[in-house]
This record gives structure tokens, C-alpha cells and sequence, in this order.
């Protein structure tokens, strides 16, 4: 059985716009609004930025707009972004309970993280905000982890 990136929709600040109320000026980066944010890079993510941390400025103001800019000049989305389910899984994780607490919902297809890989804006993983819709502000910490896993 696979497990599956779940959150909980009533968590999501209702200040976060949803894929439906991004206007396509935000979605193309057509608005000329620059942010700057602190990019925090670990584990195969680091060897491949070769950084750290560095600052970064893009066109436009969401989540998606920082990884579609970030990954045309780094080569690091295969890394971070599942492109199906199966790559967005894995096994052995315990069974959900048939009914969960509260409304759940998840990130679309093409928009999760890949198995242990994670994205986070200022400590929160993007599945508990508004996903790769997430406004960002001028100094918001956009954190980019997939870890080294060893196996014994």
C-alpha cells in the first residue's frame, strides 16, 4: 500500500489564493513584480546548487513562480518535484483510518514532492499552505530538502 501527501484544507490561511483564484497575470509572472527570498538548499539539493543558502530574486509573487524561475536556472526539479503518484509515494507507511478528522484534501499530480523530498515556505511544508499557489513576501525562507538516505 502506498501513503499519500495529505492536508488538512482547514489549516490553509484563507489569505492563500487556490489554483482557481490565480489570475493568469501571477501564474506567467506578467505582473513585474520582483521577490526576493532566502533559499535554503539540503542534502542532493545542496550538491547540486552547490549552495547553502543564498538570496534569490524572481518575477512574481507565488511558490510556483520561485520554482519555475529557480529551476530554469538550477537543475534541480527532478529532485523536488513528482511528476505521477507513484513517484510521490512510498511504501510502509501505516493504513489511514477510514475516517479521517476534519476535510482532507491533497496537492494535484505534477504537484507534489518526491518520496523524503520536501519544499517548505518559512518552516511549513507547501502541502500544509496553499501548495504551489503560496503567496510569498519579500524575505520569506523557501527551504528545498531531499536528504541523503543510506540503507544498512
Amino acid at each position: 500500500m502506498f501513503a499519500t501527501a495529505y492536508f488538512p484544507a482547514e489549516r490553509v490561511p484563507s489569505n492563500m489564493k487556490t489554483a482557481t483564484e490565480r489570475t493568469a497575470e501571477s501564474s506567467t509572472g506578467e505582473t513585474g513584480e520582483r521577490t526576493t527570498v532566502e533559499v535554503r538548499c539540503t542534502g542532493h539539493v545542496r550538491g547540486a546548487v552547490g549552495e547553502p543558502r543564498l538570496e534569490y530574486t524572481f518575477e512574481g509573487t507565488t511558490l510556483r513562480d520561485f520554482l519555475d524561475a529557480f529551476f530554469a536556472e538550477y537543475d534541480v526539479k527532478d529532485l523536488l518535484i513528482a511528476e505521477t503518484e507513484e513517484d510521490a509515494t512510498t511504501s510502509g507507511w501505516a493504513s489511514p483510518p477510514d475516517e479521517l478528522p476534519g476535510t482532507w484534501k491533497k496537492n494535484p499530480e505534477g504537484e507534489q514532492t518526491r518520496q523524503f523530498a520536501r519544499v517548505a515556505v518559512n518552516g511549513q511544508f507547501n502541502e500544509h499552505l496553499a501548495g504551489l499557489d503560496t503567496e510569498l513576501e519579500a524575505d520569506d525562507r523557501v527551504s528545498l530538502m531531499y536528504p541523503f538516505i543510506f540503507c544498512c
